[in-house]
């Protein structure tokens, strides 16, 4: 039931996040702009997973989903109400989405905390799989879904349909009882501590055992590459081909990624999950690396939807790992700190990727430029190579991050252990 009223609530913020920024360029025209709304989108988390994770730990998690849920649809409305009346403004939208970060913030990790104490441990695979359907859902259905509707009935339809989803995730929630995790011997001596003590202990916890470290570590850099990727796909395809024939190659992507999401959500993953994030991950990175080998289009294409079929194995079984290993009324803590650490990979691939492609790689992968002699003879010369050189390259550091993980003991010991 919580999973219905999120992914409907996943679909309609997709909607809006999306029509915002074609709003937010229509304006301005401006790219920096544009980026200057997804820095919006991803800051507040970072910065207010400590405070996020205590309250999801000590405050009742269905009304902290509630208030989150509450939050951002009056963002919405705020927006919609200045949109209608021909007020909105950027820092407006700035503003609003911030604000539905902040609420995101909080509903997240209080979300999974909540899946523990609702599915058994055995089901954790599939039930983190269906996560991952949802937010696959809203990756491939939101974009297209929100073009119709701006050609046709305009932004306010748009931020409409978002509100009725976050009344949807509120009456959902209401109907589902959310019982309050067993308090641990940890949990109850962390409840005696100060307050600044309860701010730092997410990240404590994750940085006194190795193993979870090094899985957020190969994490991060999973989400760094695609991260990357979902910059340079653009501009590879573009060079050498239609804008037509780049949204069939963005197509490919969100339907690997629904595939791989109900693929998991049936089957669940495998019994060690470590196999299957170190496996899963291996695959990744050879996709990755597949899709710049050559400019050819059916390559790109089944590069692109094999990458997001393979991330979303090593996302379900990374979250099942997490849920099982983590005592549940530490989870909130825990989680809003892997959650910072996780996404703070994903501005800097947007930050470093643009300047590392036009001024480094792209001009070194020339006629006569400085790599030319070195990898031409495999990817070819000219516009669009040295792009195609940073995928190979990302994907290479995907495949040794996999067999680094994969090596590492306090990683292999992480489901032997007791948490």
């Amino acid at each position: 039931m919580l999973w219905l009223g999120q992914l409907v609530s996943i679909l309609g913020s997709g909607l809006t996040s999306f029509a915002l920024g074609i709003w937010v360029y229509e304006q301005t025209g401006s790219v920096t702009q544009f980026a200057t709304m997804t820095l919006c989108a991803v800051a507040p988390i970072v910065l207010l997973s400590p405070v996020a994770g205590v309250v999801v730990d000590r405050w009742d998690r269905k009304r902290v989903m509630l208030a989150s849920d509450t939050l951002a649809a009056l963002s919405t409305l705020s927006l919609l109400v200045l949109y209608s009346g021909g007020n909105l403004r950027l820092w407006h939208v700035y503003l609003g989405v911030c604000l539905t970060a902040v609420a995101e913030s909080f509903q997240e990790p209080a979300f999974m905390a909540a899946s523990t104490v609702l599915v058994p441990e055995r089901h954790l695979g599939r039930a983190s799989g269906m996560v991952q359907l949802a937010q696959a859902a809203g990756r491939t259905l939101a974009p297209p879904l929100a073009g119709l509707l701006l050609l046709h009935h305009g932004l306010g339809t748009v931020m409409t349909l978002d509100l009725a989803g976050f009344g949807i995730a509120v009456v959902t929630n209401l109907l589902v009882r959310v019982p309050r995790p067993t308090r641990s011997a940890q949990g109850e001596q962390q409840a005696r501590e100060s307050l600044g003590s309860n701010l730092t202990f997410g990240m404590r916890y994750i940085f006194q055992r190795p193993g979870l470290l090094g899985l957020l570590a190969f994490f991060s850099i999973v989400n760094l590459t695609l991260g990357l990727a979902e910059i340079l796909v653009t501009p590879l395809v573009l060079k050498a081909f239609t804008p037509t024939l780049l949204g069939q190659v963005l197509a490919c992507s969100g339907v690997g990624l629904l595939v791989g999401s109900a693929v998991m959500t049936l089957w669940g993953g495998p019994k060690r999950r470590l196999t299957g994030i170190v496996g899963a991950g291996l695959l990744y990175g050879v996709s990755l690396t597949l899709a710049g080998l050559q400019p050819s289009l059916p390559l790109i294409a089944t590069a692109a939807f094999l990458l997001m079929f393979f991330n979303a194995p090593i996302a379900s079984c990374s979250q099942a790992l997490w849920l099982s290993l983590v005592p549940a009324d530490l989870q909130g803590r825990v989680f809003s700190a892997r959650m910072a650490l996780a996404w703070f990979s994903t501005p800097v691939a947007y930050l470093i990727g643009g300047p590392l492609a036009d001024h480094v790689f792209e001009p070194a992968m020339l006629a006569g430029g400085a790599l030319e002699p070195v990898f031409g003879g495999l990817l070819g010369a000219g516009p669009g190579r040295g792009i195609a050189l940073m995928l190979v390259l990302m994907g290479l550091l995907a495949v040794l991050a996999a067999i680094v993980l994969s090596l590492f003991r306090p990683a292999r010991e992480l489901e032997s252990t007791d948490p």
